[in-house]
């Protein structure tokens, strides 16, 4: 069955059915995503040196920026412009660029934004809290396209594959930045010239890019490539996907149960601290 065209009407529909499954298993909460909104996204520009390498988004340098662009130098930096369709928020809306994308992306971000309001989040790293809300976007699209669609649908069918698409991604992208973190250090401790370093920037990038290009069936919720090919792009990613494997082992050991996988996460990840957060994860995930 080919997806329904995404209309305004439609992504109402749709919104709706991802509300009404969070209050069946416990999450949200909020009156999040319940009215729609006129603007298109928030246009933000993230940027860092050509030899740099943060561990996730908040090390990277941030302007705002517009629809026509960024502002930033890209022969002095490492540019990744951002769209940002939906954003954590009590108060958030449905952007007209999120209403207007598929079913399967509007059905993912929007449990994926509720998550991160969660208190059992609160308090910790972004690389934990992304990697969380992530897996239990995926998680709850899924049940929701079965729901709204039924199981034979093309809609259902993509989300049932995206949570293990993405841990293929995941791997990769902490590969790459593990990778071209040893890089830098070597560049850094004078090892190796600046022109090396960026010869072999280049090389790691071309590699990524390749390998991500592998990643089949194609996601529809995601990018399977990084976010910008370059340390900007590399490093918002790897926010997403550094404890990814760790939350999605958590899903595997509960069956993929949304219910027992947010209950599970809340488990090990309320009131600690991130090394005691991870550690629960860890337990979570091998049971």
């Amino acid at each position: 069955m080919a997806p329904p065209e995404v209309s305004d009407g439609f992504a109402s529909n749709l919104v709706r059915a991802v509300k009404g499954l969070e209050a069946k298993v416990g999450l949200g909460g909020t009156r999040s995503f319940e009215r729609e909104s006129e603007q298109t996204a928030d246009y933000r520009c993230y940027y860092i040196g050509k030899l740099e390498l943060p561990d996730d988004y908040e090390g990277l340098r941030l302007k705002l920026a517009s629809a026509q662009g960024c502002e930033v130098n890209p022969a002095k930096y490492d540019v990744f412009f951002y769209p940002l369709q939906a954003m954590a928020s009590p108060k958030a809306r449905v952007t007209t660029s999120l209403a207007h994308s598929s079913p399967e992306r509007l059905l993912t971000v929007i449990p994926h934004e509720d998550f991160h309001q969660d208190s059992a989040l609160m308090g910790l790293p972004a690389p934990l809290t992304e990697a969380a809300a992530t897996l239990v976007g995926f998680l709850t699209a899924r049940d929701a396209a079965r729901q709204q669609f039924g199981v034979t649908s093309e809609v259902y069918l993509n989300l049932s594959r995206e949570a293990q698409l993405f841990l293929a991604k995941a791997n990769l992208t902490n590969h790459y930045f593990d990778e071209l973190r040893q890089l830098y250090a070597n560049y850094r401790a004078k090892r190796i010239s600046k022109g090396e370093a960026l010869a072999a920037k280049a090389r790691i990038f071309q590699a990524a890019q390749r390998a991500c290009e592998s990643i089949q069936p194609q996601p529809r919720s995601f990018n399977r490539c990084l976010a910008a090919n370059n340390n900007a792009g590399l490093a918002f990613d790897h926010t997403y996907t550094l404890y990814y494997p760790l939350v999605y082992s958590v899903a595997e050991a509960h069956g993929g149960d949304l219910k027992l996988t947010i209950d599970a996460l809340r488990k090990a990840m309320a009131g600690k601290t991130a090394g005691a957060a991870i550690e629960g994860l860890r337990l979570a995930g091998s049971r």
